[in-house]
């Protein structure tokens, strides 16, 4: 089941993002999901920014937030426990979130995603998105990241 989160599920979804991000922990370059807090995302809930919650029965295991920004929904921290990997949760996630556009007036979902990872490019372009623009990052430490835009037009 999918849920929309409120600003009391941060901590449920924090745990879930941390869970699917901590692989990258020991990458060259970390993800910054791995720094930030529960605080922080109830303060982002409580402002601007909305998320799903994927349930299987009493237990969250997915996640996806998101800000909509015009006529797009600009998602961001699309989180999978591992041990929920491969039973389609994310691509239910990215319906979740074309169903919601769909309801309300967006037509364009996108999303930053780093050129290096490319099983999260290929699942985005299974579900119909497409590369629309590329971008060198500069994190806060000054390390660049090259990332691309992906891009779902809805009508």
């Amino acid at each position: 089941m999918i849920t929309l989160a409120t600003p009391e599920d941060a901590s449920v979804i924090h745990r879930v993002m941390l869970a699917a991000f901590e692989e990258y922990r020991h990458k060259a370059i970390p993800s910054s999901a791995l720094s930030e807090k529960a605080d922080s995302i109830r303060t982002s809930l409580n402002e601007n920014e909305k998320a799903f919650l994927y349930w299987r029965g009493e237990s969250a295991v997915g996640t996806v937030r998101f800000k909509e920004q015009d006529d797009a929904i600009y998602f961001f921290r699309l989180s999978v426990c591992p041990e929920e990997r491969g039973r389609g949760i994310a691509g239910q996630l990215l319906q979740a979130l074309e169903d919601y556009a769909a309801a309300y007036d967006f037509a364009v979902l996108c999303c930053q995603v780093r050129l290096s990872e490319i099983r999260n490019i290929n699942l985005y372009k299974k579900n119909e998105f497409h590369i629309t623009d590329s971008e060198t990052v500069v994190k806060p430490n000054g390390i660049h990241v090259e990332t691309v835009t992906m891009t779902k037009n809805l009508w």
